[in-house]
Formats: C-alpha cells, sequence, structure tokens
C-alpha cells in the first residue's frame, strides 16, 4: 500500500503526477471503468430521485409514492446477497469473467426494466412500476457489488486501483447529473416515457459494451467456486486448519444471523407492498430502528466469530493435526462451500487486520459522515432556512455544484498520484470538515462567504453566468455559489481517496463480500443518523448543527492520520508491499 514511483521498460523510476495519470487514463480499462461509474449512478437518480416526478405530473398519491422509497433497501443492504457473488456462477455465462457474468446481465436488466416502464402509464399501470423499480434497484445494486470486486481485480501498475477509483466516482456522478437534472430538463420538452427511453438505450449500450470489457482471471484465487474447482474447498482440510466442528458451529452461528437480517427486510417489503397505505410501515423508521440491528447481526457479531475462529487458528487448538496418510479421502461438502462464501471472508479480514479492524471501522463510520448525514435537509435549508428559489438552488448545486465535484475528483486523482492515498484521504477529511464551517457562515448570514466571494470576483462570474441564463433574482446567489462549489470541491478530493482507501483494504479474493460489507456500513450510517440530526436542527438549528458536523469531521481527520501511522508502519514490518498480497495497484 506504499506510494511508490513506477518504473518504465528501462528500470527508470517514473516520476508521479500528470504523466501518470495521463498512463492510467490511455488504459482500456479506465474506459471501461468510466462506464462501469455511469452505469452506477444512473439507475439510482432514476429509481430514486426522477421518478418521483413522474409519478407527481401522474398525480400518484404521496402514500402510494413512499412504497417506491423501498427500492432504496436494495443500496443499503446489498450485501446481504454479496456471497453469491463469489459463490455462483449464472449458467451459460462464466466464460464471460468471474465478475462480468455478473456485471453485463444486471446492466442488461437495468436497461430492460427502464425500457418496458417508458411504454407504461404510471395511472393506470402503478402495480407493474413499483415491480419494475424493484427489480431494476436490484439489478442495479447486484452489479454495484461486482462492479466493485472487478475494479479491484483488474488494477495494475497502469491502471492504478487509486485512478480507476477517481474514475469511478467521475462516472457515478456524471450519470447523476444526466439521470437528474439533464433528464428534468429532457422530460420537460419531450415527456417522460421518451426520457425514460433514452436512459433505457444509454444502458442497453453499455450492458452490450461491458461483454468486451477486460476480466481479471480471480478463478484460481477466487475463495468462492463452483464444484469445478472443489480442490481449493478441499484445502480446508489441510493440516493446521480449523476442526470441522469449529467452521459448523461458526456457519451456523454467521448463518442464523444473516437469515435473520434476510427475513426481517423480506418481511418488511412484503408487508409494505401488500398492506393499505394507513397500514404500511415507515422506511425511515425502519431503517432507523432495524438497521442497526441488521449491521450488528451480520457484521460486529460475526466479526467476533470470526476472530474466535482465527484465534483458534492462530493458537492452534482444534486444528487438523498431522496426517497419518491413511485417512480416507475428504467429501467436499455442500457447508464447506457455504462456509469459504460466508465465514472465510470475515475470517480472513480479522485474522488479516486484528484490532486494526476497531480503527478501520471507525474511519468508515465516520469519514462521510459530515456530507452524507445531512445530505436530507440540504434543500429544507436551502429554500426553508435560507428562502433561496429553486431556480437559485439548481444554478447553483446543479450547474457549480456538479462541476466543482467533478473538478475535485480530477484534482483529487492528481493529488493522489503526486502525494499518495493517504496523504490525500487525510486531506479530504480536513477540507470535508472545513467545508461545514462555511455553511456554518452561511447559516449566521453569509458575511464572510460574501466577502470571499467578492474577493476574487467569484461573485462577477456567477451574475454574469446568471445573466446568460437570464435570471432576475441574484440577490445572495453568489454566496450560496460559493459555498456549494468550495463543498462539492472538497466532496471529489475526499471521495476519490476514500474508494481508492477501501478498495485498497480488503483483500482480491474476497473483494466482493469485503467491499460490499464496508460500503454498506458508509450509507447506512448516514440514514441510521439522520433522524437524530433532524431533532439537533429543531432544537439547535442549523448553525449548531454546521459546527458540531464539522467537530465529527476533525474526529475523522484523526483517524485518517492513525491509519496513516498504521500503514505505514505495515509496510515498515513487511518490508516491501506485495500487491496481490490484498490488491493490484495499491
Amino acid at each position: 500500500m506504499a506510494d511508490t514511483a513506477i518504473e518504465d521498460g528501462d528500470g527508470k523510476a517514473k516520476k508521479p503526477g500528470w504523466g501518470t495519470l495521463l498512463r492510467s487514463l490511455r488504459n482500456p480499462k479506465s474506459g471501461f471503468m468510466v462506464l462501469f461509474g455511469f452505469a452506477q449512478g444512473l439507475p439510482p437518480a432514476l429509481f430514486l430521485g426522477t421518478l418521483y416526478a413522474w409519478l407527481s405530473e401522474a398525480e400518484v398519491d404521496l402514500e402510494t409514492m413512499g412504497v417506491f422509497s423501498l427500492v432504496g433497501l436494495a443500496y443499503a443492504f446489498q450485501f446481504l446477497w454479496s456471497p453469491l457473488l463469489d459463490k455462483v456462477d449464472i449458467p451459460g455465462l462464466r466464460k464471460l469473467g468471474k465478475r462480468k457474468q455478473w456485471i453485463a446481465p444486471m446492466q442488461l436488466t437495468v436497461g430492460i426494466a427502464l425500457l418496458i416502464m417508458s411504454f407504461l402509464d404510471p395511472r393506470n399501470a402503478l402495480g407493474w412500476f413499483s415491480l419494475l423499480a424493484a427489480i431494476g434497484a436490484f439489478a442495479s445494486a447486484t452489479q454495484d457489488i461486482a462492479i466493485n470486486a472487478w475494479r479491484i481485480d483488474v488494477a495494475d501498475e497502469e491502471a492504478t486501483l487509486d485512478i480507476l477509483s477517481t474514475i469511478t466516482q467521475m462516472g457515478f456522478r456524471l450519470a447523476a447529473l444526466i439521470g437528474g437534472a439533464l433528464g428534468l430538463i429532457i422530460a420537460e420538452r419531450i415527456g417522460w416515457p421518451q426520457t425514460y427511453l433514452i436512459m433505457s438505450g444509454l444502458m442497453l449500450a453499455i450492458g452490450i459494451a461491458s461483454l468486451f470489457a477486460p476480466d481479471a482471471d480471480v478463478a484460481k484465487r477466487s475463495a468462492a467456486t463452483v464444484a469445478a474447482n472443489e480442490e481449493e474447498v478441499a484445502e480446508l482440510y489441510n493440516v493446521g486448519e480449523v476442526t470441522e466442528k469449529v467452521r459448523n458451529r461458526a456457519l451456523l452461528a454467521v448463518g442464523l444471523l444473516w437469515a435473520w437480517a434476510i427475513g426481517t427486510v423480506v418481511v418488511f417489503m412484503v408487508r409494505s407492498m401488500t398492506a393499505a397505505p394507513e397500514d404500511r410501515p415507515d422506511v425511515t423508521l425502519f431503517t432507523t430502528t432495524y438497521g442497526p440491528l441488521i449491521v450488528v447481526a451480520t457484521v460486529v457479531l460475526p466479526a467476533f466469530i470470526a476472530a474466535w475462529v482465527a484465534k483458534q487458528k492462530r493458537r492452534g487448538t482444534n486444528v487438523i493435526v498431522a496426517s497419518t496418510g491413511d485417512e480416507p479421502k475428504r467429501t467436499v461438502k455442500f457447508t464447506d462451500h457455504l462456509y469459504r462464501a460466508l465465514v472465510l471472508p470475515l475470517v480472513e479480514f480479522v485474522g488479516r487486520l486484528g484490532w486494526s479492524l476497531v480503527l478501520i471501522l471507525a474511519l468508515v463510520l465516520t469519514y462521510r459522515i459530515c456530507d452524507s448525514i445531512w445530505g436530507v435537509f440540504a434543500y429544507p435549508f436551502y429554500l426553508g432556512e435560507l428562502e433561496y428559489t429553486g431556480d437559485q438552488v439548481a444554478f447553483a448545486s446543479k450547474f457549480f455544484g456538479v462541476f466543482a465535484i467533478i473538478l475535485g475528483l480530477a484534482f483529487g486523482g492528481w493529488i493522489i498520484t503526486k502525494f499518495g492515498r493517504m496523504f490525500t484521504l487525510t486531506l479530504g477529511a480536513a477540507l470535508a470538515a472545513a467545508t461545514n464551517l462555511l455553511y456554518a457562515d452561511l447559516a449566521a448570514g453569509g458575511a464572510v462567504m460574501q466577502g470571499g466571494s467578492d474577493a476574487i470576483g467569484f461573485t462577477a462570474l456567477v451574475n454574469f453566468i446568471a445573466g446568460v441564463f437570464q435570471m432576475t433574482d441574484i440577490d445572495g446567489l453568489a454566496r450560496l455559489t460559493f459555498t456549494i462549489f468550495w463543498e462539492n470541491l472538497a466532496i471529489g478530493i475526499a471521495g476519490a481517496a476514500y474508494i481508492a482507501w477501501l478498495s485498497s483494504i480488503v483483500a482480491k479474493e474476497y473483494a466482493a463480500v469485503q467491499y460490499a460489507l464496508l460500503a454498506s456500513l458508509t450509507l447506512l450510517v448516514g440514514t441510521i443518523g439522520r433522524g437524530a440530526l433532524g431533532e439537533m436542527i429543531e432544537d439547535r438549528g442549523y448553525y449548531y448543527v454546521f459546527i458540531f458536523t464539522a467537530i465529527i469531521g476533525v474526529v475523522a481527520v484523526a483517524l485518517c492520520v492513525m491509519e496513516w501511522i498504521r500503514e505505514a508502519r505495515s509496510g515498515a514490518a513487511s518490508g516491501v508491499v506485495q500487491p496481490d498480497k490484498h490488491v493490484a495497484g495499491s
């Protein structure tokens, strides 16, 4: 995981910086990473955002629209079926590659769902709409698992993990803009069915293009393979491995916990889809109440179980002793495959990281909280508290804001190649915390933001562009745009580093499960904390909340420094970094 210069064919070190960045961008893997990032960002925009505008125009009542918010659970709890992507091969598609066999079909499924929706009228086919949205969101979340694992698998010294992670975010943000703001503009001119027809064409085209993407040959290293690779599963019976009794106990405990979590989510979704509007359970209440319990059941408790298994193996207790050669040949059982798919990724994670896992989980839970936890309150803050108009907010957040994020991602990618991943991760955390202070000033009147905007000529630029768009109400627009610009620039830098770091700490052979678990924790913590944050806003006001989230950001900075030190010591202790030990390009 050290940040070192790359050597060329003559053995001469290439200096990191723009040259490294350009070489990475020329790699075909980078081009496919843009497509994959775009494919990850478009479905959430269409199923969780833009779709509500179509339903509103079709005069669907709010209570019925609440059912559609269920599709968001597919993204929040995608880790629940992530082991399947390491364990199961799709019949007839295995030859596409370990990851592509999931990526391309899921993208085509999303495209087909959008295509069928474009021919339906939500007034008369609301049931089909909800079913298609659920299918599309599930397929989208599934492709996310596979794409994240693909990025980790194919990274090399040229198309580095850091650059691929940055490109992922760029594609994602571009898709969010096209599926969100641009989708609304297109629909205003040609109608919703035609808009979704265009979007389905994009997804179908990407799905077809994905068939030609490179895919790492991870079959020989994969921890979860089909019957053709049963010899790998048979390694569970090697000398020094824990006994079958220990494995079965661990599998039973983890299996029951995961079964409860999956059952809880399924029961909730069935109740929500079948109950009368007045009897439907609240999605937000479910997420805030059962979300933490599901995390405990699927991450925290299994981690303790995995630690117990790793401890048995490390101490040499309850392990298979030297064989005499007279034992009958072992028959690989279904439970052995299940153990390797569900339990072993956690055993590897805990065994490799030890107590450092506590630090990593703390960083995962706090790093993105500054921008993720309050995002749902952004429009109430802009429109209600500050009394800006919808046009002003759209101008600042969609036009300047998206540009700032893309600029931040590009700048973040360059900083990673120049100064290293951990430096950029720490810088991103510091900037994200600092931008909360900018919002605190905005909540207090925005005098500092207005003065800064005036001083560097930003106000004149905003007023000029607003004039081009023929906006007449520009009072206070510059300070709002100035604040959003710097926040989104910080989000871009932090996002590039965070995805790269998150990808670097998982083991390649367990990438699908381990990354999905960590990514879901990042998503869930913001959702879980919004209820408490809403109460804090009601009691103390926005100014206090922005100061509070800035303090949380300082905690994330401190954790970044601690993780930086841990990685440096780990690299020094091992003497040299071995990319295949964790992830290529790390």
